[in-house]
C-alpha cells in the first residue's frame, strides 16, 4: 500500500473528511472483510470502493447493471488521474484490447464490467491470472426478486466467494428494505459481512404529490416557477406519452429528449448522452432511464404518473440533487395509474406470492400519496429508519392539508359500490351517484332504478373521484382481482357504513394546488459572485466540449460556487478548495486562476 485511505481522499480526490460510515467501510475492505453497504443516492457509495481500489494492489472489479454508469465513472476517474477502465459492447476490438493490455501490465486500478460481461469464462480467466484487490458489486438489490430493479445475472455473483475466497466483496444499493436486505446477503453469501446502513434521509429534496387532473399545466407551472433553466427527469408510465411530453415540452421552449426502452440503441444513447453533456436538458422517461446516472446537478425530478412502489419513488427521485443542493420531487398521480400498476402485476408471470407482496408495495404507495402528515417522516418509516420531527420541506408541511368531514359522502360511494354489485369502475359509479340521464349501460343494468341514483348530484365529478381514490388508499376498498379497475368493498369500512366512525377527505390547500415555489434550489453565492461563477461555468462548458465529457466531471457547480465565493488566485491555493485534489490542481490550476483574476 503506497498511501492512506485519508491521503487518497483529499489528495485525489480533494476532499477534507469521510462522510457517514465510509471510514469505517474503507477499513474493513483494505483489511481484507466484506461488507453490505446502504446509502443514499449521493451520499458517497463510490468512495467506499475506489478508495480502498487506489490504497491496496492489484485492480479493483466494479459490477455495474448498465453502461451509462461505467462510462461516466471512468470518465470522472481518468479526469482526476486514476487508471481506470471498463468492458463493455460499446468498444470496438482495439478499445478492448488496449483495456486488457493495461489491465495486463497492472496498470488498471478500476475495471468496470457488467455482470454478464464478468462471467463469460474468458473473463474470469483474464481475472484469475491478475491480482484482484476486491470486488464491488454496485445497485445490489438487482439481486433481489423483491426488489424494484431485479436482474436474474446478479444471482450468478453467488460463486465469487468459491473462485476468488480472498477477495473482499463489497455491496452497494442505496433502496432495500429489510427483505431486500435479507435477499442480498443470502444470494450473494454475504451473511456474516458487517453491514453499514445510512440515514436514507436526503433532506435537500423536497417532496409533493399532486393530483393529476390537469397534470401537464401543472408540470409546466412547476417547471416555470422552480426550474426555469435547469435539468431534470420526468417519468412517464408509457412510451407513448415519453414521446407526447417531450415533444410538448420542446415546443413551450425547452430542450426535452425522450428515453425509452422502444427506441433504437444509438438514438436513446445519443439522447442520454446529451443529457448529461449540456445543461438544463430534461429527460422524458420511461424507468428504463436513470439507474448509475451520476449527473449531480439534477435539481428536479417530476413523475407524471404514479411509480411501482416506494423503493422505485425513493430510487427514482434520489437522481435529484445529488451535490446536495436544493431540489424538488414532484409527482401527479390519478386512480387510473393504481388501475393500471395493478393490472401490470396481475398480468404477469410472477408468482402468486409474489404478485401479492407487489400489490401490498402498491397500496402503501397510494396510502403515502394520500398522507396528511410529514412524508419525510413517513418515506423514512418505510425503510425502518425513524425520526422525531417533521420534515419542514415537503408539502404537507409547507402547506398542511385541508381535512374535510366527507362521513355522508363516503358511505353514498362505498353503498354505490355494494349495490351496483362490487364490479364496476369509479366512472360507472359516479355516474350512478350523479344521474347521468341517458346513460344505455345503466339502464340496461337497471341501475337507475336504485335509490341511490343521482343522489350525489350536488358533489361534481372531481370530488367523488378524489373521495373514491382516498377511499382506496385508506383500505376500505379494494380493486377486483381482474384488473379492469372495478372496486370492491373491504372489510376494514364496516364500522364507517355501520356509523361507528367517521371519515375526513383530504383536500390540498390552493397555494399548493397552484405549484407555489418550497425551498429555490440555488447555490448559496454571495451578492457579486454570481458573474465569476457564470464565467467558470463558461470556463467548464467549453473544456467539457473540448474533451467531449460531462461538465460535472471537471468540476461540480458545488465547486465552482466555492471558487466564486473564495476566489483564489494562487494555484497552490485551490488544494484548499473542496472537490479539487492534486491532480485537477495540476491539470487545470493555472486555467482556473486566470478567469478568477479576471474577474478580480
Amino acid at each position: 500500500m503506497t498511501a492512506t485511505a485519508e491521503q487518497v481522499l483529499h489528495e485525489v480526490f480533494g476532499f477534507d473528511s469521510f462522510r457517514h460510515s465510509q471510514r469505517e467501510i474503507i477499513e474493513t475492505v483494505i483489511g481484507g472483510g466484506d461488507c453490505l453497504v446502504l446509502m443514499p443516492t449521493g451520499g458517497g457509495k463510490s468512495l467506499c470502493y475506489q478508495v480502498p481500489a487506489l490504497v491496496m494492489d492489484g485492480t479493483a472489479v466494479v459490477i455495474s447493471p448498465l453502461i451509462a454508469l461505467m462510462q461516466d465513472q471512468v470518465e470522472a476517474l481518468q479526469q482526476l488521474g486514476v487508471e481506470a477502465g471498463f468492458l463493455n459492447s460499446t468498444q470496438d476490438h482495439d478499445q478492448r484490447w488496449d483495456t486488457l493490455n493495461r489491465l495486463s501490465e497492472g496498470r488498471l486500478k478500476l475495471l468496470y464490467l457488467s455482470p454478464e460481461r464478468l462471467m463469460m469464462p474468458e473473463t474470469l480467466n483474464v481475472l484469475a491470472q491478475h491480482p484482484v484487490s476486491l470486488f464491488a458489486i454496485d445497485e445490489a438489490h438487482c439481486v433481489s426478486q423483491w426488489g424494484h430493479d431485479f436482474r436474474p445475472e446478479y444471482r450468478q455473483l453467488d460463486c465469487l466467494p468459491e473462485r476468488f475466497p480472498d477477495v473482499p466483496r463489497i455491496a452497494l444499493t442505496a433502496t432495500a428494505d429489510q427483505r431486500v436486505r435479507r435477499e442480498i446477503a443470502e444470494q450473494l453469501h454475504l451473511e456474516n459481512a458487517r453491514r453499514f446502513v445510512s440515514s436514507f434521509d436526503r433532506p435537500n429534496i423536497c417532496y409533493r404529490v399532486a393530483d393529476a387532473r390537469d397534470g401537464k399545466e401543472a408540470l409546466w407551472r412547476f417547471l416555470q416557477s422552480e426550474h426555469p433553466d435547469d435539468a431534470g427527469i420526468v417519468y412517464c408510465l408509457s412510451r407513448k406519452d415519453t414521446g407526447k411530453i417531450a415533444e410538448w415540452l420542446s415546443e413551450k421552449g425547452r430542450t426535452a429528449l425522450p428515453y425509452h426502452a422502444g427506441m433504437a440503441d444509438v438514438e436513446r444513447a445519443a439522447n442520454q448522452r446529451r443529457f448529461l453533456l449540456e445543461d438544463g436538458v430534461i429527460m422524458v422517461a420511461t424507468i428504463a432511464f436513470g439507474m448509475g446516472i451520476d449527473k449531480p446537478d439534477v435539481r428536479f425530478v417530476a413523475h407524471l404518473n404514479l411509480p411501482k412502489n416506494l423503493e422505485s419513488y425513493y430510487q427514482e427521485t434520489g437522481r435529484a440533487g445529488r451535490d446536495g443542493l436544493p431540489s424538488s420531487a414532484w409527482m401527479a398521480y390519478s386512480l387510473r395509474d393504481v388501475v393500471t400498476l395493478s393490472k401490470f402485476v396481475d398480468d404477469s408471470e410472477a408468482s402468486d406470492a409474489h404478485k401479492q407482496v407487489m400489490q401490498q408495495k402498491l397500496s402503501a404507495l397510494l396510502g403515502w400519496c394520500e398522507l396528511t402528515t410529514c412524508r419525510r417522516r413517513a418515506l423514512l418509516a418505510y425503510f425502518d429508519e425513524r425520526v422525531e420531527a417533521d420534515c419542514g420541506n415537503c408539502d404537507n408541511c409547507l402547506w398542511p392539508p385541508e381535512m374535510i368531514d366527507s362521513t355522508e359522502e363516503a358511505r353514498l360511494a362505498l353503498s354505490c359500490v355494494y349495490r351496483t354489485g362490487q364490479r364496476y369502475g369509479v366512472g360507472y359509479l359516479i355516474d350512478v351517484l350523479r344521474g347521468k340521464s341517458g346513460d344505455e349501460r345503466i339502464a340496461r343494468n337497471g341501475h337507475d332504478q336504485l335509490a341511490l341514483f343521482g343522489s350525489g348530484s350536488d358533489v361534481d365529478t372531481q370530488n367523488w373521484r378524489d373521495l373514491y381514490r382516498q377511499l382506496l388508499a385508506a383500505g376500505m376498498l379494494t380493486l377486483d382481482e381482474e384488473g379492469y379497475g372495478g372496486l370492491r368493498l373491504d372489510p376494514a369500512c364496516r364500522p364507517l357504513l355501520r356509523g361507528e366512525t367517521q371519515f375526513s377527505m383530504r383536500r390540498q390547500p390552493k397555494r399548493a394546488r397552484r405549484g407555489a415555489a418550497a425551498k429555490k434550489p440555488a447555490l448559496e453565492l454571495r451578492p457579486g459572485d454570481d458573474a465569476l461563477f457564470e464565467a467558470l461555468r463558461q470556463w467548464r462548458a467549453d473544456l467539457a466540449k473540448s474533451q467531449g465529457v460531462p461538465p460535472y466531471v471537471i468540476f461540480h457547480d458545488a465547486t465552482l460556487a466555492a471558487l466564486a465565493t473564495h476566489r483564489p488566485t494562487e494555484v497552490d491555493e485551490l488544494i484548499d478548495i473542496s472537490g479539487i485534489g492534486a491532480g485537477k490542481q495540476e491539470r487545470y490550476g493555472q486555467e482556473v486562476v486566470d478567469v478568477i483574476r479576471e474577474h478580480a
